[in-house]
């Protein structure tokens, strides 16, 4: 099989706790006749996948390096730390900082916040994986820092969560490789922006030829000739000024017979 008999697809990987779906549908009902590949890969991989060509957009948490990828900024997510359901702060709306000074704040190796200072005490050993920072969580050994999404992708019933104010968030942007900006990432960059399928404004459009252009005018030139042949009628045929319209009456101006 050559390349050109390969049908066209589209690779899409995308960070836990993002939720792609709406795109997807989205995508689906658009182009039925162009696949869509969904992958979910931990938030430090998602631009390295794209650098090695083994996507060809990723919704990603910022920041990427702006230097060899492109990035639309799509929302910022909320923080909120996550606790026991009986946890002493769960009889607040809001915590700050300060309300963690004697928690064991646990700092997963995969974290996604840009902390300067943790808040709370560190634990002596840093989790894996967020995922194994919530089992530890649910055990009664510490509290955890996440953004609002990974907190409910990893929701249990015995565990809550609370916002927690003054501290980083996690942003969330649609990127690609900047030299490889393709129709069909275009067409996926409309869709994340909501653009209506008529929208001019996804991928390139193409600049008519020379050719297409005098065609165009020629359609123009015909189309203005038939509406004035059609508002004067055939050549020739056309009203008489002051005639009105009226066919004259061959009776008038003849004498008449003496009686």
């Amino acid at each position: 099989m050559t390349g050109s008999d390969v049908s066209p697809s589209f690779r899409l990987v995308y960070a836990p706790g993002v939720m792609p779906g709406k795109w997807v549908r989205v995508w689906n009902e658009r182009l039925p006749g162009v696949p869509l590949t969904l992958t979910q890969v931990p938030a430090a991989e998602t631009g390295g996948m794209l650098l090695a060509g083994d996507a060809d957009a990723a919704l990603v948490r910022l920041p990427v390096d702006r230097t060899v990828l492109s990035a639309i900024p799509l929302y910022t997510e909320q923080t909120v730390v996550v606790v026991p359901k009986d946890h002493l702060v769960t009889a607040v709306d809001e915590v700050s900082p300060e309300d963690l000074a004697d928690e064991l704040v646990l700092h997963p190796l995969d974290d996604v916040l840009a902390w300067e200072t943790l808040p709370g005490k560190p634990a002596l050993e840093r989790p894996a994986t967020t995922a194994d920072a919530v089992e530890l969580v649910a055990a009664g050994i510490g509290v955890l820092v996440v953004p609002l999404s990974l907190a409910r992708l990893h929701h249990r019933k015995d565990l809550t969560h609370r916002p927690l104010k003054d501290a980083p968030e996690s942003s969330v942007a649609l990127a690609w490789p900047e030299a490889a900006t393709t129709d069909l990432v275009e067409d996926f960059i409309g869709i994340v922006r909501g653009r209506t399928v008529n929208s001019t404004r996804g991928r390139t459009q193409p600049r008519p030829s020379a050719q297409e252009k005098q065609e165009k005018a020629g359609r123009a030139d015909k189309g203005g000739a038939g509406r004035r042949q059609a508002a004067g009628g055939p050549a020739g045929r056309g009203r008489r000024k002051g005639t009105g319209g009226t066919p004259k009456d061959p009776r008038r101006g003849k004498p008449r017979r003496g009686s």
